[in-house]
């Protein structure tokens, strides 16, 4: 059928006549729809061999202006690799990448986030944090189901998260694995000295740790924390700082806690000193080394503060190295 001029002129009259009969609020096609500011619930799963990993965020922890953060580098080399990687020069950010580990016999938490046992200084970091048990329970995982918490490490945003603002256990049926030399560092106040931050750290520190003390596993060097899951001697970032092999069915991943915070300034320039670390210049060295390890062994990781979900691999780029996510199953992420 072809339609002439005349016809779609008859058509577009009669439309518009039709419309101005219409009430004025259905002329309008709809009020738009409201922003919606609320976050959704975060987890990810995949299989690793006959290992099912389940990432669990804590919530994006927000780090401010990233000068003060690595204070031994150039401020324009810092502005020019944010801003060469499409990212903010002004802020920097870390995700919070909590992994849940299912073997079949254990439900293993590596790491717990930021929680709420420090009231206030719990939110240091701002209002984003402390989403850990929300999201866990989102994907399915009461607290109460937890066998084994593996500590990387006793700073803040790795441990707080083992009791609730009244000191109670969050993870009542949990023993909790940690460095025998992170142990005895935060949990004594004569290292109150150096960054203001310390006194926080360490009486956040005692207050989670000290809950947990007839349940402490101390974890050694190349020794299984559990069946699968093996301590690698990582310090700098802290005395016992630990990074763990996770070993299935011939499949392996390495969860790498604090080696390296962020994806760009301390993969692309692995020597660089990071405020927050216990002795900078050695955990530069264990990074770098640690790092060359990852990336000539093609070994999959899982990094606790690297873009969500944290799952991918370290390749060697130049003098130093760059990241690359595992693409996401979608399937199975929450």
């Amino acid at each position: 059928m072809t339609l002439d001029r005349r016809t779609l002129l008859r058509a577009a009259t009669g439309f518009a006549a039709g419309a101005a009969l219409l009430p004025a609020t259905a002329r309008q096609a709809g009020a738009a729809a409201p922003f919606r500011n609320d976050v959704p619930p975060a987890w990810y799963r995949f299989r690793l061999g006959g290992y099912e990993a389940t990432v669990i965020s804590d919530g994006r922890l927000p780090l401010g202006k990233p000068e003060p953060a690595f204070p031994a580098s150039p401020p324009e080399e810092i502005v020019g690799l944010l801003r060469g990687n499409f990212l903010p020069p002004d802020a920097a950010t870390l995700e919070q990448n909590v992994l849940v580990l299912n073997t079949g016999r254990q439900l293993i938490l590596f790491d717990t986030g930021m929680g709420e046992s420090m009231g206030a200084d719990s939110k240091m970091f701002g209002p984003t944090t402390g989403r850990m048990l929300a999201n866990m329970r989102a994907a399915g995982i009461q607290p109460e189901q937890i066998d084994l918490v593996v500590l990387s490490h006793a700073h803040c945003d790795h441990c707080w998260g083992l009791v609730d603002a009244a000191g109670n256990r969050v993870f009542p049926n949990a023993q909790v694995a940690l460095s025998e030399a992170d142990l005895r560092y935060w949990t004594d106040d004569g290292n109150k000295r150096g960054p203001a931050f310390m006194t926080s750290f360490i009486d956040g520190a005692k207050k989670n740790l000290s809950a947990y003390q007839d349940r402490m596993v101390m974890v050694r060097d190349g020794a299984d924390v559990a069946p699968g899951v093996t301590a690698i001697s990582t310090p700098g970032h802290t005395v016992g700082h630990t990074c763990y092999t996770i070993e299935s069915d011939g499949r392996s991943m390495v969860y790498t806690g604090d080696l390296a915070h962020h994806h760009i300034l301390l993969l692309q320039r692995p020597m660089w000193e990071f405020s927050f670390d216990t002795d900078p210049k050695l955990s530069a060295q264990t990074r770098s080394r640690m790092l060359d390890r990852l990336a000539a062994d093609r070994q999959a990781v899982l990094s606790y503060h690297f873009p969500w979900p944290g799952h991918g691999h370290v390749a060697k780029a130049g003098q130093g190295y760059v990241w690359v996510p595992e693409p996401m199953d979608l399937t199975s992420a929450g």
